[in-house]
């Protein structure tokens, strides 16, 4: 430590008292040498007496110093060894050199030096691969944040249990709205007299009380097919691990008094606002029923939507009156335009074809002049012979235009008409949805969280078989002057025919209406068969996918294309309808490539098993029986992948 003396503050001072005292008893010696003699003996005295008292006090804080020292190494060295924070030292080869004695506990092993991190915690290796500063990880059911230092290969573990528990707490605590909806009870119980509509609404009514009252859920009846229902994330949780098994119960019990009667709920989640709870709840419910009904949609604050149930066909429940008012909303509207645009989706269809050309019937009835958006680089092979009849009617073929013709003609009130979709992802050329203020949106698919933003109006109705059979019954309520001639009847009707798979599958008394309708048009039978022939080559390819079929689990084909071979949509969509037909087979799944970046598979079903759900998980969608999905940048092996991890969560838990 250097000399007290040798600091300034000390130093100083003392310099100046002394030259001051010298110099005061000097001049006293020049008046009275014996007064003088006697100031310089004071000032002797002083001096040493100053002099001790220094160096007492150095003598003090020297002590102090040594003292604060010892204590401030001393608590180091405790808070390395005994506070509770993990200290550990590794070499280039992840083998431990040296822990503190509170991290060695923490393994519940005596010895870690000199052990390798993969032996004692491999978790830890990728952790320090990584370009991460900290992570967390589990040891002995203890979670801890790991601080990494690796210019030191050092690493420092903070035990963070009791906080992730808190949190994991406030998260299973936090609010979740519902509403619960019976989906059809007023169409059921309306010819039903007082005794048994009351059975019924006191078996529906115990059922979702018991069931609330079992899992701690607030359940207030608010009208007569309305339920609210007040609970919490972790009763959530446990709704989603038994998949929401509350809808079988009530279908079932329904069935026994020989109705069917489904729920449709919608959750709301993620947020603490009650308000905007209560916005997500009506918003998934909405969706719920806009799907058909009979399932759960839980949307979320972020805009997903996790989706539950939808295992039955929707049930018929569009009325003629409803057909009627849109088909009286329409013509209003089409009026009220210069020109009506009609687009369907990619890769169109006989149904989305068909459809377009029964709207540019209904603009044309109302005297405004419409166009079919037709993209010529992009048609399914099921359609050219379609296409091929078409345009031997010039008059109807000229109707057709590419969606560059279609940008240019279109203006501020010119009407766009979107049928057989309504995702936005799915229409022939989005920048129509962005130049057009004026969307309808005719469809028959079950309604998905991608939407086209802000139709003025929207006719979905999922119980139907195609969009075909919607426009049919539209063309019946416009105006009498309307005539419909033999292309377009036949169009409309191979529309119907396709999508049904003849009549056999989501056919219902309203889809032989509409088909009777047509025939009575003069749609001719014979011509939709010609349009629906395939030829020998499609015909071998077909062949040669079902011969790489393969059972997944019980009743789930899968098959695989071979090769580099690109396959059409309608063959892909073939492949898996003739798999259906096969024994044993519930669902099938046919995966091949469209072209070289673009991997499709097409989902079928006899109703067991939801493909809409799986498909809709990975980014598809379609109905109960059947859907499908483009794979962008997939080769065929990561598509299979994704299928395969889809299917089981599906069959083992909830989808999202």
């Amino acid at each position: 430590m250097p000399d007290f003396y040798d600091k300034p503050l000390i130093r100083y001072p003392i310099y100046v008292l002394i030259g001051v005292t010298v110099i005061a008893a000097l001049l006293l010696y020049f008046y009275n040498w014996l007064f003088g003699l006697l100031v310089s003996i004071c000032l002797v005295i002083a001096l040493y007496f100053l002099k001790e008292a220094v160096q007492s006090f150095q003598t003090e804080v020297e002590g102090y110093i040594t003292t604060l020292s010892y204590r401030l190494k001393k608590v180091g060295e405790e808070a390395l060894m005994e506070m509770p924070i993990g200290i550990m030292l590794f070499n280039d080869q992840f083998h431990i050199e040296w822990t503190n004695p509170f991290l060695t506990s923490c393994f519940d092993e005596d010895i870690l030096v000199g052990r390798s991190l993969f032996d004692v915690a491999d978790s830890l290796v990728p952790l320090i691969k990584q370009e991460i500063e900290s992570g967390t990880i589990t040891l002995h059911d203890r979670e801890f944040k790991v601080i990494i230092k690796r210019d030191e290969r050092l690493l420092y573990f903070f035990d963070v249990t009791e906080q992730i528990e808190i949190e994991k707490q406030y998260e299973d605590e936090r609010s979740v709205l519902a509403f619960v909806f019976l989906d059809n009870y007023d169409e059921v119980t309306q010819g039903m007299d007082d005794q048994a509509r009351s059975a019924i609404n006191n078996e529906v009514t115990a059922l979702l009380n018991k069931w609330a009252k079992d899992y701690g859920v607030f359940l207030k009846r608010v009208s007569s097919e309305r339920f609210l229902g007040v609970l919490n994330e972790h009763i959530l949780s446990k709704f989603e691990d038994n998949k929401f098994s509350i809808l079988d119960e009530v279908r079932e019990k329904t069935t026994l008094h020989n109705v069917s009667l489904t729920l449709s709920v919608g959750i709301g989640t993620g947020v603490s606002s009650l308000q905007e709870l209560g916005d997500l709840a009506q918003s998934g419910l909405d969706l719920a029923l806009g799907r058909g009904g009979d399932q759960v949609a839980i949307k979320q604050s972020n805009g997903k939507v996790k989706f539950f149930g939808g295992k039955t066909n929707p049930m018929e429940k569009r009325t003629r009156v409803r057909a009627r008012v849109i088909s009286h909303a329409l013509k209003e509207i089409v009026s009220e335009s210069d020109k009506v645009m009609i687009m369907g989706h990619k890769f169109p269809d006989m149904d989305a074809i068909g459809s377009a050309i029964g709207l540019l019937k209904v603009a044309q009835a109302n005297g405004k002049e419409g166009f079919i958006i037709l993209d010529p680089d992009a048609l399914d092979s099921g359609v050219e012979q379609l296409l091929i009849e078409i345009k031997q009617h010039p008059e109807l073929w000229s109707r057709f235009i590419t969606p560059e013709q279609a940008i240019q003609l279109m203006t501020d009130e010119t009407l766009l008409i979107v049928v057989d979709t309504h995702k936005p992802s799915l229409v022939i050329d989005e920048r129509l949805l962005a130049r057009s203020e004026h969307v309808i949106v005719i469809d028959h698919h079950r309604r998905g969280e991608d939407f086209i933003k802000d139709p003025i109006l929207v006719y979905m109705e999922p119980y139907a078989s195609s969009t075909a059979e919607l426009v049919t019954e539209l063309l019946e309520y416009q105006p009498k002057s309307l005539k419909i001639n033999m292309i377009e009847a036949t169009v409309l009707l191979a529309g119907i025919i396709v999508d049904t798979k003849s009549f056999t599958l989501r056919t219902g008394a309203r889809t032989f209406d509409a088909a009777s309708y047509l025939r009575a048009k003069g749609a001719d039978t014979v011509l939709v068969q010609k349009f629906l022939k395939e030829n020998i080559e499609n015909y071998v390819k077909r062949a040669k996918l079902i011969q790489n079929a393969s059972m997944y689990k019980a009743g789930v084909a899968i098959t695989i294309a071979e090769g580099d071979d690109h396959f059409d949509q309608v063959i892909i969509a073939q492949t898996a309808d003739t798999l259906l037909t096969m024994n044993g087979v519930v669902a099938s799944f046919v995966i091949a490539k469209r072209n070289e970046d673009t991997v499709s598979i097409s989902a079928r079903s006899l109703g067991d098993i939801n493909v809409q759900l799986i498909m809709e998980a990975l980014d598809g969608g379609g109905h109960l029986t059947n859907a499908a999905t483009q794979l962008e940048g997939h080769t065929l092996e990561e598509a299979e992948e994704r299928l395969k991890e889809t299917l089981k969560n599906y069959l083992e838990g909830g989808t999202n």
